[in-house]
């Protein structure tokens, strides 16, 4: 198969944790004899650095003219400490999200084995979870109409929603859940507002076209609850914009990283892969970050592709680094691994798995090549 990629690296540690997908894709296409063709392209603060705009037009038509987009991260603290920043770079990310009609993000939240002692959680909690989230990212409070008066002492943000937008991401959510465990559960506040109820409504009218799935609903903040208290009763969740950006993110702490969880944003014709983690600009240039969600978000990629096999060989890649310790310090605090030498390992073990009889343990331990 031959796919052209835009790459859109970002802030912070978005070019280093890309380099590192990209290095595992390569490693892929020559394993399997795929062609991978890569085209970057500036957004964010980068971009605001360099156009003034955080979304230049020139790299919106990169990402319309490729199969899909390989995004890093956007942020940079000179515009999260200025409030009164006209431009900023999470603009560009809102507008490439619907430039490309991506109104689907899905974030899959796994408790790894060898990771469970460094989730927060306990452990009899956490155990076996594996549930994914499908959150509408187009819609909502995030693009609704915004106010400020002119004393600028009273702000208002519409939350709108039309059963359109809410029957394209639910058909997906439920497809999903029947390919997994086949229980789907829709996430909102219904008590209180009216896009919630239209919701339900929508959702509970699509669920009599698949029978074979179970439906349940929770309230938000009772759904943020239960996200700890017992996430394993979860398969699928649903819920809109706002809502899922919160309960994705809290979702991290059950796998012990943020730097582990990875996300895919899809549409009609157009889709993203992409680490949920922020732009870590504190870590920018030390060669520390975590480089396996933005791994794992090349995985998504390759599954939405059909390209299941290819997708599986990276996640026994990773499933070998995190069991041999080959990790950055978020997950081990003595590990002796960098951004790219864990991105060394991941890439080595696709191309090589076959051939590997051994594992250089001392060599392990002292942070070098390990396949022998």
């Amino acid at each position: 198969m031959d796919l052209n990629i835009a790459v859109l690296a970002g802030d912070g540690i978005g070019p280093e944790v890309t380099q590192q997908a990209i290095k595992t894709l390569n490693a892929i296409g020559e394993v399997y004899n795929h062609n991978f063709t890569f085209k970057e392209a500036v957004v964010g603060a980068a971009a605001i650095d360099q156009t003034g705009d955080p979304l230049p037009e020139k790299t919106l038509e990169v990402c319309l003219q490729t199969d899909a987009v390989l995004f890093g991260a956007i942020g940079d603290p000179k515009y999260d400490n200025d409030p009164s920043a006209k431009v900023r770079p999470e603009q560009g990310l809102l507008k490439l999200r619907k430039s490309l009609g991506l109104f689907t993000n899905i974030r899959p939240i796994k408790a790894y084995p060898t990771l469970i002692d460094k989730s927060p959680l306990k452990e009899e909690r956490i155990q076996g979870t594996d549930l994914t989230i499908y959150r509408e990212l187009t819609g909502g409070i995030y693009f609704g109409e915004k106010k400020l008066n002119e004393e600028g002492t009273v702000a208002s943000d519409l939350c709108e929603y039309s059963d359109f937008e809410i029957e394209r991401i639910a058909h997906l959510a439920f497809k999903a859940a029947r390919a997994r465990k086949k229980k789907l559960t829709l996430v909102d506040k219904a008590n209180v507002l009216e896009t919630s109820r239209l919701w339900r409504k929508v959702v509970t009218k699509i669920g009599k076209s698949y029978p074979d799935i179970t439906l349940d609903f929770l309230f938000v903040d009772n759904a943020a609850m239960q996200m700890i208290l017992n996430p394993n009763q979860f398969d699928v969740i649903l819920t809109e914009n706002m809502f899922g950006d919160i309960i994705s993110d809290e979702g991290s702490v059950i796998g012990g990283s943020i730097g582990l969880l990875a996300s895919a944003s899809v549409g009609e014709e157009h889709s993203m892969f992409e680490p949920i983690h922020g732009s870590f600009p504190q870590a920018k240039g030390k060669d520390i970050a975590n480089p396996i969600a933005s791994i794992l978000s090349a995985a998504m990629l390759l599954e939405h592709f059909k390209l299941y096999e290819e997708a599986k060989a990276i996640h026994n890649a990773v499933e070998k680094a995190l069991e041999l310790k080959v990790v950055t310090t978020d997950l081990d605090p003595q590990s002796k691994y960098t951004t790219t030498k864990v991105g060394d390992f991941i890439a080595d073990y696709i191309a090589n798995a076959e051939e590997i009889t051994n594992y250089n343990q001392e060599n392990i331990d002292y942070g070098q090549s390990t396949i022998i």
